[in-house]
């Protein structure tokens, strides 16, 4: 396989193509000076001469082309490594950024499963049975988990504060009781404290009827 077939590039390419046509103008000033050499003449004759000169400076300008290309594909090597390491860089915080995002997603499904499997309070409360509940609020047959879970609360609560409203009624009513018992029992001991001082007072009365009778 040739080397113009493996090289894709296309400055590679014209690399390789200058560098083919300078190797042809040295091969072809060898061949021209080993012919000129083995001439009897001393001299060499002006066609010669102006072969030789053509090549020359062909060959002057394929090798600047090719010190120029040289030097142009070490600033493009350096931009290349420069671009390289930026895309690493580039590639390495995106690497560290979806780390991240692992180390939080797996964070996330831990707190999902731990408040999944936490025992919370409102499923301990003591509700009535679903069953139950839809005789009383049938409108709610056909909700989700959820939403009937939050009727029933709602329902738990509204009868809760009914029988809350029941609670200080009766206690209301016990305080009043307490009160006019309490006053009938004063109302009682102040009753025995006078029939008391009458008796006490009807003593002398009672001493006198004695005597006479």
């Amino acid at each position: 396989m040739s080397s113009a077939a493996v090289v894709q590039d296309p400055f590679l390419q014209s690399v390789l193509t200058a560098s083919v046509h300078a190797r042809e103008q040295c091969l072809q000033l060898i061949e021209l000076a080993e012919h000129s050499a083995v001439t009897p003449s001393k001299t060499l004759p002006d066609d010669t001469k102006f072969q030789l000169s053509a090549l020359q400076r062909q060959l002057n300008a394929d090798l600047a082309r090719l010190r120029q290309a040289s030097r142009d594909s070490i600033f493009e090597v350096r931009a290349t490594k420069q671009d390289t390491a930026e895309a690493r860089q580039e590639v390495d915080r995106l690497h560290l950024q979806l780390q991240n995002l692992y180390y939080e997603e797996r964070h996330l499904r831990g707190e999902i499963s731990a408040c999944e499997s936490y025992d919370h309070q409102y499923q301990q409360l003591p509700l009535i049975p679903v069953d139950e509940f839809l005789q009383v609020e049938p409108e709610h047959t056909d909700s989700d988990e959820k939403s009937l879970m939050f009727a029933r609360i709602s329902h738990e609560f509204a009868e809760r504060e009914i029988l809350e409203q029941q609670r200080q009624e009766l206690l209301r009513r016990k305080q009043l009781l307490v009160a006019e018992n309490k006053k009938r029992k004063d109302d009682l001991a102040s009753l025995d404290k006078d029939l008391e001082t009458f008796i006490d007072a009807a003593k002398p009365i009672q001493t006198l009827f004695e005597k006479q009778y």
